[in-house]
């Protein structure tokens, strides 16, 4: 029998922590704190860029994408510094609902074209919350073995606010890629199936992806999306999906000539493939060269480009006169104080935006 107050010791204890080893010397750690710290001149990022330096690159995007006064002026300064090395690849956006396998179908199209000695960038976005403001930005993680190729490019971006899934300065960074000399800019977006017109307005090939089965036949006869597709790929046409994919084909294949011909002259083309079995890919690949051969030879391709051109001068003249107006001062101390007044019943939002605008000239 136990003694009475005998205490027992427990198998769970607390063993003394192993000090890990120093694996870093202390003067590689204040050399690599230092070089953090430093800021590279835009002639050195440009350079950097041109000479295909991913770091530059990256660092480059960051400033593009930053909404800091200082960043803008710096970050213009070097995409026309590298305005002449663009407008040399094939840009290519691809969108579609999500969970039909964009990141799957993208790793196994860009690891295609790199083993054809092709360099990708891809620029994938993804979408932010609209509570926290928050992106995972888990592209890389996701397109493991195309993220380890050294003749890829893998940059995610948060979508913010920005319309069709695209963010808000995809297209400066299409140029910084170009560049560096990748030749296949491809473009994910976050494929919410609506408002997709942005990403349209910056790529040369639109390529929807599709799954069959899932209802998605009804909507070829809708205007839309479809409408702005050069091709459909029914994605995860393997194992018992064969069939259902090839009816799905059938079904696309009929809605498509419901259109108009495109300006284009391209007819969209659907096609099968399975990005997991890696079937498939190169036809794809072959339909994109075609429409290149096809907008080449008469004339569209390039006429296309300065179309899109236009289209953003426009939309960033509007962006700027949007952050002038909310950046004013006049407008801060004002803006406030008519939400109250809109808010008590005193006054409509259109008076209020009437009295703002007016403040603003």
């Amino acid at each position: 029998m136990a003694k009475k107050n005998q205490t027992y010791k427990s198998a769970l204890k607390e063993q003394n922590g192993i000090s890990p080893p120093e694996s870093l010397s202390s003067d590689s750690a204040k050399t690599i704190k230092a070089n953090r710290k430093k800021q590279p001149s835009i002639e050195d990022l440009v350079s950097g860029i041109t000479s295909r330096n991913i770091s530059a690159l990256s660092r480059a995007i960051t400033l593009v994408e930053s909404t800091n006064s200082t960043h803008t002026k710096k970050a213009h300064d070097i995409i026309t510094a590298c305005l002449p090395y663009a407008n040399n690849s094939i840009r290519i956006g691809i969108t579609g609902v999500p969970g039909v396998g964009k990141s799957t179908f993208i790793e196994a199209f860009g690891c295609y074209l790199t083993d054809l000695g092709r360099k990708v960038a891809v620029l994938a976005v993804d979408p932010s919350s609209s509570l926290s403001r928050g992106s995972i930005l888990g592209d890389k993680t996701r397109m493991e073995d195309l993220v380890k190729d050294k003749n890829a490019f893998i940059r995610p971006s948060p979508s913010g606010d920005s319309l069709g899934g695209v963010a808000r300065k995809t297209r400066e960074s299409i140029i910084l890629c170009e560049a560096a000399g990748f030749d296949t800019i491809i473009i994910e977006t976050v494929g919410v199936g609506q408002s997709e017109t942005a990403v349209h307005s910056m790529v040369d090939f639109f390529l929807l992806l599709k799954l069959a089965g899932a209802g998605d036949e009804l909507q070829g006869i809708k205007r839309g999306i479809i409408e702005m597709a050069d091709a459909i790929v029914i994605n995860k046409a393997d194992g018992e999906n064969v069939k259902a994919a090839k009816l799905a084909k059938v079904e696309f294949n009929r809605a498509l000539h419901l259109y108009p011909s495109k300006a284009s002259g391209w007819s969209p083309k659907v096609s099968l493939c399975s990005a997991l079995k890696q079937k498939g890919i190169s036809e794809v690949w072959d339909m994109i060269e075609d429409y290149r051969s096809t907008t080449s030879s008469n004339h569209y391709f390039e006429v296309n480009r300065n179309n899109q051109n236009t289209f953003w001068l426009l939309q960033t003249i509007e962006e700027r006169l949007k952050s002038n107006f909310y950046n004013s001062s006049k407008i801060k101390a004002e803006l406030k104080s008519q939400i109250e007044l809109v808010e008590a019943g005193k006054t409509t939002p259109f008076a209020a935006a009437e009295y703002l605008l007016g403040l603003s000239n």
